[in-house]
């Protein structure tokens, strides 16, 4: 197996926390209350230490000089592989929940299969990164019942955002031909064994929340591919605006 095929790899689970991460940041100082703002952004940087500890890996793979910040900051759009729920604006509190926690839960049962890759460093990763993540999902889920459940616009909203964002849920679980090589080794997660635990999860909690699942069966996928929304273009222009003005600055 070939080190730069490992490095995508890589790069198709990091992106999702660095992306997801980067949105909630944007939140600092704007939650509908202090403990729900300081959670959000604990959250983000949770994401964002996990998400050094793979480029940092994936770094010492592709040599010639990367570092972890290189990895972060000094890709373009197309060369992002995060999946297209995470890149989803904040629209509200309701859209910044329901995109949690429709990750959250593919995040923890990706982490629990990853736990067991035949590569110690992820496997390392994923053992430190699921303690977290445990948190996220128990936050975001938390959330989910108390909006669901709440008042009449709260139930609205909440339901008004699992609607919107449903469309980015399948691809959560397509892979691509590098990630069936990893797959292969034994090295990745069987996407495909992930799919029935998750759907089976999420439909649950909408249940105990007192929400419909959607019924729609058309999804949109693009970003496991360089393909994302015109929203990514936002993202990246804020997230990599110190090292694009100030090339190679350090701390």
């Amino acid at each position: 197996m070939m080190k730069e095929e490992l490095y995508e790899y890589i790069l198709g689970v990091a992106d999702n926390s660095l992306i997801l991460g980067q949105r909630l940041g944007e939140l600092c100082g704007h939650g509908p209350s202090l403990e729900t703002d300081i959670a959000c952004t604990n959250i983000s940087l949770d994401l964002f230490g996990q998400t050094r500890s793979y480029f940092q890996y994936a770094a010492k793979l592709i040599g010639n000089d990367a570092t972890e910040d290189t990895v972060a900051f000094l890709r373009t759009e197309r060369e992002y592989r995060n999946v297209l729920l995470v890149e989803q604006p904040n629209t509200d509190f309701a859209y910044t929940i329901a995109r949690q926690f429709l990750f959250d839960v593919f995040h923890f049962l990706f982490l629990d299969q990853l736990k067991n890759s035949n590569d110690l460093n992820l496997s390392a990763i994923a053992n430190k990164a699921i303690k977290e993540v445990s948190y996220h999902q128990r936050f975001s889920t938390d959330w989910i019942k108390r909006l669901g459940d709440g008042t009449p616009e709260s139930a609205q909203r909440i339901q008004a955002a699992i609607d919107d964002l449903w469309r980015y849920t399948d691809e959560l679980f397509h892979t691509s031909n590098i990630d069936d090589k990893i797959i292969e080794a034994g090295i990745g997660v069987n996407l495909s064994e992930l799919k029935d635990p998750y759907y089976s999860r999420v439909i649950q909690v909408l249940e105990e929340s007192k929400l419909v699942t959607p019924e729609s069966k058309w999804f949109q996928k693009g970003g496991k591919a360089g393909v994302h929304t015109e929203h990514m273009g936002y993202i990246l222009s804020d997230m990599q605006y110190m090292q694009r003005t100030f090339p190679n600055m350090t701390w």
